[in-house]
Formats: C-alpha cells, sequence, structure tokens
C-alpha cells in the first residue's frame, strides 16, 4: 500500500469518527436542550414571563431590554445592554455597586426592581425558579465563568 492510499484511508476513518462523533454529540444536545416535562415547563413558563410580564412596573418587560428573548444585545435610548447567552455562566459574581457578591437570583430580582419597577418574584418561588430555568437554559453548554462578562 502505498503512502498516498494509506493516508487516504486515515483521512476517510478520521471523517467517519468524526461523523459518528458530530452525531453523538448532536443527540446529547439535542436531548439537553429538550429537557422533558417539569424542567422544559418551567423553561417556557420563564421565558413567557421574560417576554410578557410587566411584573407590575412600568409596562416593560425583560425584554424591552433584552431583546431576541435575552439572546442579542442591544441598544435602548443610548445604553447597551448585553446578551444573557452566558448569564447562569457568570453568576455568582462581585456587583460593585452592592458592595457584595450576588447570585442569579439576585440580579433578576434588581433589574425587576429597579429596571421595570416591578416587584420581583420572591425567593424561592416558583415564577422565580422558572425566571431562573429559563436563563440558565440561555446557558446552556457556556463554560463556567464566575464573576465574568456578559456577553
Amino acid at each position: 500500500m502505498s503512502r498516498v492510499s494509506a493516508a487516504q484511508g486515515n483521512v476517510k476513518r478520521l471523517k467517519a469518527l468524526a461523523l459518528g462523533l458530530a452525531i453523538a454529540g448532536f443527540g446529547a444536545m439535542a436531548s439537553a436542550n429538550a429537557a422533558p416535562g417539569p424542567l422544559q415547563e418551567a423553561i417556557n413558563h420563564g421565558k413567557h414571563m421574560f417576554i410578557h410580564d410587566t411584573f407590575g412596573g412600568d409596562g416593560a418587560t425583560c425584554e424591552t431590554c433584552h431583546r431576541a428573548a435575552g439572546m442579542g444585545p442591544t441598544i435602548v435610548h443610548g445604553h447597551r445592554f448585553p446578551s444573557l447567552a452566558n448569564a447562569a455562566a457568570i453568576f455568582p459574581r462581585y456587583n460593585p455597586r452592592a458592595h457584595k457578591v450576588i447570585t442569579l437570583e439576585d440580579q433578576i430580582r434588581g433589574c425587576i426592581a429597579r429596571g421595570l419597577k416591578g416587584k420581583p418574584p420572591a425567593p424561592g418561588s416558583m415564577a422565580m425558579s422558572s425566571m431562573v430555568a429559563y436563563l440558565t437554559s440561555l446557558s446552556q453548554g457556556k463554560p463556567i465563568d464566575m464573576g465574568g462578562k456578559p456577553k
């Protein structure tokens, strides 16, 4: 067997292996993103709240500032709002304004209270768990970067 044909055989085997790994990875990713039952229901409820709920505030929703259901950075009235695609991966983090380490739940409560001028869901409530589940679903597969910056 010549070096060329041996190399071609190796390339074919590597392509087949890569395709197999890609298919296996896609299956794992698809099953992780399609969380069954109560978890998916919480994610769906959190997304619905994110897009539609004003939390009794001034009429704005989370999506007013974090467009595309939180997936895209936006500029609203000259102020830049980050994508929330890695939100769950960067908490807990230090908040210099609060002078303390905060959790994702703390951040959600603060955004609703200050940004939307609304009443945040109670800590540990089903509504808060749904918001956390939704934002965490956006971070699926992102590397943990506690204290990192939103992307």
